[in-house]
């Protein structure tokens, strides 16, 4: 077995910045990636997703154990489609490549300003553009006196699927927020979104994404390859403040990951159902771990609604990670 990957540098390191999203890890690959083929990140996307490739293997050398863990995430800098963008993102986790994700993009916007690879004003917003595979979306990165102090993801146009959706004895609502997310309140499976139930929500939300393989309802209008369950979010009702609207959500992604964070793109998924019910009030959304997003509407167009997510990024550290040609264990391996 031959453990040199093409692609990680020279002498076989590859670098990363590393950030948290409301707890949600995001890990950004710096130095010693691959070379992503495409002219659209969308398709660079479908290159990467080739079992066996140099963007598959370094995403499991990045994400698995022992040099991660089952609900790491993270992304590739890739070129963006076209000059209207700073930079293209390719996300990752543990089980492939998302076309989605609100609290990366949040973090892109910490990582951009902060590295200089976008000029920033000491005060006031700076749009970070990113073309990602749903398309293009924004970082409004808030700065006064020089510290970042929140950034705003807008999202691409949002929308309800389906409602009432059967999947294994109860039904979900289907809703588009840059990928498919099967809504229901957590009390619909006998549960609460809360940690001591994260064992039995994530089984839930296995069975529930498996019944939806396939369905109809979960195909994006325009695009094949944005369809499909990517998450299963699960939420309480809360009281909420004056004006505002307020959840707890436990997001299940890809294979039984749990989101950290609100979930930048499921909560533009929520965003776009509670719209669809008449609710005019932002949406106040707290994790599983009492990290909140603030989001709202920003308008409304023949697509769907366009969503602002409002939250903060962290940086956590930076990396050299190697794999030793000894190593018998490769690129790594998850226990779940």
């Amino acid at each position: 077995m031959t453990h040199r990957r093409p692609g990680q540098g020279e002498n076989g390191v590859v670098t990363t910045v590393d950030y948290h999203t409301g707890g949600e890890p995001f890990r950004v690959v710096t130095g010693g990636g691959p070379e992503i083929p495409g002219a659209t990140v969308l398709d660079r996307r479908e290159h990467a997703r080739r079992p066996g490739g140099e963007a598959d293997r370094l995403r499991r050398l990045l994400c698995h154990e022992p040099r991660g863990h089952a609900d790491m995430y993270g992304c590739f800098l890739v070129p963006p489609d076209d000059p209207g963008a700073h930079l293209g993102a390719l996300f990752w986790h543990k089980d492939g490549f998302s076309t989605a994700c609100g609290h990366g993009t949040i973090a892109l916007g910490v990582h951009a300003v902060r590295e200089g690879l976008v000029p920033a004003a000491p005060d006031g917003e700076t749009d970070v553009v990113v073309d990602v595979p749903s398309g293009r979306v924004t970082a409004r990165v808030r700065r006064a006196a020089g510290r970042i102090v929140a950034v705003t993801f807008v999202g691409v146009p949002s929308f309800v699927l389906a409602r009432g959706v059967p999947a294994d004895g109860t039904r979900v609502d289907l809703a588009y927020g840059g990928a498919v997310y099967a809504s229901l309140p957590a009390r619909a499976a006998g549960l609460e979104a809360r940690p001591e139930h994260l064992t039995e929500l994530i089984a839930r939300a296995r069975r529930i994404k498996r019944a939806l393989e396939g369905h109809p309802a979960t195909r994006h209008p325009e695009d094949q390859r944005l369809s499909g369950v990517y998450g299963v979010i699960f939420h309480d009702d809360l009281p909420g403040e004056d004006g505002h609207v307020r959840q707890r959500n436990v997001t299940v992604f890809a294979d039984g990951e749990v989101d950290r964070s609100p979930c930048g793109s499921g909560t533009a998924a929520r965003l776009a159902l509670l719209h669809d019910d008449g609710v005019r009030e932002p949406l106040i959304h707290d994790s599983v771990v009492g990290s909140t997003f603030r989001a709202r509407v920003a308008r409304v167009t023949g697509e769907g609604v366009v969503p602002e997510v409002e939250g903060m990024a962290y940086r956590t550290g930076r990396h050299a990670f190697e794999l030793d040609p000894d190593d018998p264990l490769g690129t790594g391996f998850v226990l779940r």
